[in-house]
């Protein structure tokens, strides 16, 4: 059985994110080289929850996205520069031997049935993102830009795309971002996020008054 070529990281990355990947470690360099044979060439990308990135050994989410290789640069010795668009989500039914490199059988996992988030809705979370921006930069004697959460049409029409673009946008840890990626409807997304832009604008209430 093949599986799909996975990447953990200690990152948990968004639907729309740009990954950019410098490769050098030998099991990747084959990794990259068998995904450049592929007709799409594509990995997925997986938070480590214990361990680390390189030599092996983590503990690894279930949950995570396809990383589309868009451009790749060959600097010999195997070593690759890559740029990636994080794409679909998806889930790990099989984590299978990591020889040559970690392979897994996936499926993909689009947002589940759930309530509709209206556009009043993502206005909420618009306006909650913009008075925690505004908080920053005030305490910092700057002013913030009007088109600050500007997003392409396409995705402002898309709720899903613009729930996961909003949320990119905001300085929450790795384990909100995961929350994000596991909630297994656009509702219950929004939720984790609202309550990440809660979590984050009480930790800059904190710092400026100890500053204080």
């Amino acid at each position: 059985m093949a599986g799909q070529p996975m990447f953990p990281l200690q990152s948990a990355l968004l639907p729309g994110e740009l990954l950019p990947l410098r490769i050098f470690e030998p099991r990747y360099s084959r990794l990259v080289q068998d995904c450049l044979a592929m007709s799409e060439p594509a990995f997925g990308v997986v938070l480590i929850t214990r361990g680390r990135e390189v030599g092996g050994g983590d503990a690894r989410s279930d949950v995570g996205a396809l990383a589309h290789i868009t451009e790749h640069a060959d600097h010999g010795m195997g070593q690759y520069q890559l740029k990636t668009v994080i794409g679909e989500r998806i889930r790990v039914r099989e984590w299978l031997d990591d020889d040559p490199y970690p392979r897994a059988v996936i499926e993909p996992w689009p947002d589940e049935p759930g309530p509709a988030i209206t556009p009043e809705r993502i206005g909420d979370v618009i306006d909650k993102i913009l008075a925690l921006f505004e908080r920053i930069v005030s305490t910092r004697g700057g002013h913030l830009r009007p088109d600050a959460l500007a997003v392409e049409a396409e995705v402002a029409e898309d709720p899903s795309r613009h729930i996961y673009e909003l949320a990119a946008r905001v300085p929450m840890g790795q384990a909100d971002r995961y929350a994000m990626l596991a909630a297994p409807t656009l509702a219950e997304r929004v939720d984790v996020l609202t309550d990440a832009i809660e979590t984050v604008t009480a930790m800059v209430e904190f710092q400026i008054a100890d500053e204080d």
